[in-house]
């Protein structure tokens, strides 16, 4: 007889990890995690600078091809989402941002309430998972699985950006997370010490891992699954494909999906959950007409200001030939250097119309970098400065391509598709060429090489940053969270899928509006808080 589970995990991401730890050692329950990636990833995904040489590859990535965007001259910015066991935790630049106490009261507020998704209500969460090796206060936890720490390494350039940005009146920031965001600092990671390395924390090592050998967990990989199985209102169970071949999972309690923003909408879609005319067109049978499947997409969204140097500066060159041994035996010797750091250090929050709630995360890599997709500029030793812009008020979507699993969703990214996302983007790259005019910048800079100094006039630079945007990778909000009243919102506030029962939403899906920060952290968040509301739900 097959075995079967309280609950089954569509996903096996950031948020999925940490539901399922809670569901199995705290909670008790049994549950099958079924994720369509591998179980592990490279060995060198696994030191912190290591994931910069699959950023452009396929091996743990699948990259979405957004349909054409006429704000952006026709073209279709391409998102990678993780593809292995930990989702984006296992592939992303590790940065640990929760972004601002105002997201999660504004959560709570569109729900209508003041605690349930508030920030004192989000905050246990946050604690309870992390094991910081810098803070235990109000805001940080030591006593969680997830090691968060700061770089191992910071580069000459960074010190020259957190000086710089002081310099035009921003104040140093020791902790993005803690009572403030705005201002400039070194970023938390997470990444620690595992063992006798400085290694990348994610969601499979720290939450997944220590339950190996517990029964009640099972974990299937290279399993997509394909449609949820839904009979008299009810999910018992789902379809996926592992090999080639179709197997169907039952459920005892709930089926949760945690596929990730555009995937989980896929798989909703692909069982007949949506909009019901967009579902008659690909043939799917309706079973309920849920218009907010696939809307109120956002991601965050950024645009360069690339400048060289007259000396050798950053981290260009350090990953090839004899710097590249060097630092390599640097850090196995010594556990130290540029290898125990992800490169991205630091980074500036602040609003560009002078108000105290940041609207622009403006980061710093210390090397001419750009995505080959949008410049033929070659790396070499300068400074990029990114202005990702925090809460676009554009909202794009996900659709069914086709009625085939097989098939990637359609996505529109909608990057500039309200003018005020623009208008700030525009505003703050202003604020990083006034950067390069400051010291201890302005006397090591050689030459602006993106924009360039010729453009400056607004067509130009709107033209510009149409060329160039590109994704943060922090797609969210495919299927909302609401209140009753509320006709495009999926799930409610127990992330419940309205009108199917023993379903539900456990990852970044079902954010109503995108924190301002990367969205890992929140996360794991929402998948401590999911297993804490099942748990209830079921004790």
């Amino acid at each position: 007889m097959a075995k079967t589970y309280d609950f089954i995990i569509a996903g096996g991401g950031s948020a999925a990890s940490v539901a399922a730890m809670r569901l199995v050692r705290e909670f008790g329950f049994s549950v099958l995690i079924l994720e369509r990636g591998p179980r592990d990833t490279a060995k060198l995904m696994a030191y912190p600078a290591g994931y910069m040489k699959y950023l452009a590859r396929e091996d743990f990535l699948e990259m979405h091809h957004t349909v054409p965007q006429p704000q952006l001259g026709g073209r279709g910015p391409i998102v990678p989402v993780a593809k292995a066991l930990g989702g984006g935790s296992a592939v992303n630049a590790m940065v640990y941002m929760r972004g601002q106490r105002e997201d999660y009261d504004g959560w709570a507020a569109h729900l209508g309430n003041e605690t349930e998704w508030s920030y004192a209500d989000m905050l246990p969460h946050f604690k309870g998972i992390e094991a910081n090796t810098k803070f235990n206060n109000e805001f940080h936890g030591i006593g969680g699985n997830l090691r968060v720490s700061e770089p191992g390494h910071i580069a000459d350039t960074t010190q020259d950006f957190l000086l710089a940005a002081q310099g035009l009146g921003h104040e140093f920031n020791p902790d993005f997370n803690g009572a403030r965001q705005n201002g400039v600092g070194i970023m938390q990671h997470t990444y620690g010490q595992w063992g006798r390395y400085k290694e990348r924390s994610d969601a499979k090592k720290a939450f997944l891992d220590p339950l190996s050998g517990d029964d009640r967990l099972s974990i299937v990989t290279g399993a997509r699954v394909d449609r949820i199985v839904i009979e008299n209102g009810r999910a018992v169970g789902v379809s996926y494909t592992r090999g080639g071949v179709s197997h169907t999972m039952h459920a005892e309690r709930e089926v949760l999906v945690g596929a990730g923003t555009y995937n989980s909408a896929k798989l909703m879609m692909l069982s007949g959950l949506g909009p019901a005319d967009h579902l008659r067109e690909h043939g799917v049978d309706v079973v309920a007409d849920i218009a907010g499947v696939g809307a109120n997409l956002q991601d965050h969204h950024e645009v360069p200001v690339i400048a060289t140097t007259k000396g050798k500066s950053g981290y260009f060159g350090e990953d090839k030939g004899w710097p590249m041994v060097r630092n390599g035996l640097q850090y196995l010797l010594f556990n130290s250097g540029p290898v125990t750091t992800t490169g991205i250090e630091a980074c500036l929050f602040y609003d560009p119309d002078g108000g105290e709630r940041p609207t622009i995360q403006l980061y710093c890599a210390p090397i001419v970098y750009l995505d080959r997709d949008v410049s033929s500029a070659k790396p070499t030793y300068g400074v990029t400065f990114t202005s990702c812009l925090l809460r676009p008020k554009a909202r794009g979507s996900v659709r069914l391509r086709s009625a085939n699993p097989d098939d990637q969703p359609l996505v529109n990214c909608n990057f500039f598709g309200h003018p005020d996302d623009l208008r700030l983007t525009l505003a703050s790259l202003k604020v990083a060429r006034q950067l390069l005019e400051t010291e201890p910048f302005k006397s090591k800079i050689a030459e602006e090489l993106l924009p360039g100094r010729a453009v400056q006039d607004e067509d130009s630079l709107t033209q510009f940053a149409g060329q160039t945007v590109k994704t943060n990778y922090h797609p969210s909000g495919s299927l909302r969270m609401g209140p009753d009243g509320d006709p495009m919102a999926v799930v409610d506030q127990r992330l419940r899928v309205r009108g199917v029962e023993g379903l539900r939403v456990i990852d970044c899906s079902i954010i109503p509006f995108i924190p301002s920060g990367n969205t890992n952290a929140p996360a794991m968040a929402i998948g401590s808080k999911a297993a804490a509301m099942i748990a209830e739900d079921h004790r």
